[in-house]
């Protein structure tokens, strides 16, 4: 079992032994672990109406700064274990998208790759991070692309983890999709389990008491995800976010896991033949979500390729 895992455990089994806790207690305590261990805390600002959360390092660093930003249906802890690789390195953001975790989740919005970029342009400007690096993990990598393109003054250098935005190559998603199941969208028990076989191809060590916690939540939040899933589902298919990335004037790494179900690794190509300065990067043995399912090897892939620009 990992390092990581079996702290996992030792630290459930002495919440459970000390207390009588709930399922969610177990949970708060597992994740609230996992966040003080990878050196983040949690904070939240307001855009507009928004209430917007995000995990940030604890401690500053004199170096660059990190922007994170999940995939659809995920949050900002899905970043935990990456940035675990990156402490004392980069003072770090990782936000929750509107409609995601526990930032505001309003019906009425526009959810848009689009729309996305400038609740985070507004976020990132009333926290004063004014440059930076930024990754991204599906519909996050397809937002990370398009902020770059809108905002190159800001943004050193991108990394695009399976992202989102282009399907020239179609996935084993879109027949699902068109057949009216989409394994991305829980909405009753057992669905979570599915969505993660199918997302990720090495799922990390997820306790039962947070794994129900987490189903939970994400059937919750079956009615917002429906509404966001409309509003990208399409643009994949559409010229205009192809077009957009064309403007991208930073370096760009293309991380995509050779395994991915959701977004066909072939479109790596696609992305990197429309981004004048980028390269790829394709893992043999993992799926959807390379930062979760290989944090280590991600975070190396992260240093080599700023390593290449040095002068």
């Amino acid at each position: 079992m990992p390092r990581n895992a079996l702290n996992l455990v030792l630290l459930l089994a002495t919440t459970l032994l000390i207390s009588a806790c709930s399922k969610q207690g177990i949970y708060d305590s597992a994740i609230g672990w996992e966040r003080s261990s990878a050196g983040l805390e949690t904070e939240q600002v307001a855009v507009g109406e928004l209430d917007i959360t995000y995990l940030r390092s604890k401690e500053p660093v004199d170096g660059d700064t990190l922007v994170l930003i999940h995939g659809f249906g995920a949050n900002k802890d899905n970043w935990t274990r990456l940035a675990k690789e990156f402490e004392g390195e980069f003072n770090i953001y990782a936000f929750d998208l509107p409609g995601h975790g526990d930032s505001s989740k309003p019906m009425d919005i526009g959810y848009r790759f689009e729309d996305q970029v400038g609740y985070l342009n507004q976020a990132l400007a009333k926290l004063g991070v004014e440059r930076f690096h930024m990754m991204g993990n599906s519909m996050g990598g397809a937002i990370t692309a398009l902020y770059s393109a809108t905002h190159p003054d800001q943004v050193q250098t991108a990394v695009l983890f399976d992202p989102a935005g282009i399907f020239e190559f179609e996935s084993e998603l879109v027949d699902l999709v068109l057949e009216g199941d989409n394994p991305l969208i829980p909405k009753q028990e057992g669905d979570f389990d599915k969505l993660l076989d199918f997302a990720l191809e090495k799922r990390p060590f997820v306790p039962w008491p947070i794994f129900d916690v987490m189903e939970e939540k994400a059937i919750a939040n079956r009615e917002v995800n429906e509404v966001i899933f409309a509003a990208i589902r399409d643009t994949g298919f559409e010229p205009d976010f192809r077009n957009a990335i064309t403007n991208i004037q930073a370096p760009v790494l293309v991380v995509w896991g050779k395994l991915d179900r959701v977004i066909d690794y072939r479109n790596a190509d696609v992305f990197v033949e429309a981004i004048p300065d980028a390269r790829k990067a394709i893992l043999d043995d993992i799926g959807h979500a390379p930062m979760v399912e290989a944090p280590e090897r991600s975070a190396e892939l992260f240093r080599r390729f700023l390593a290449e620009q040095q002068p």
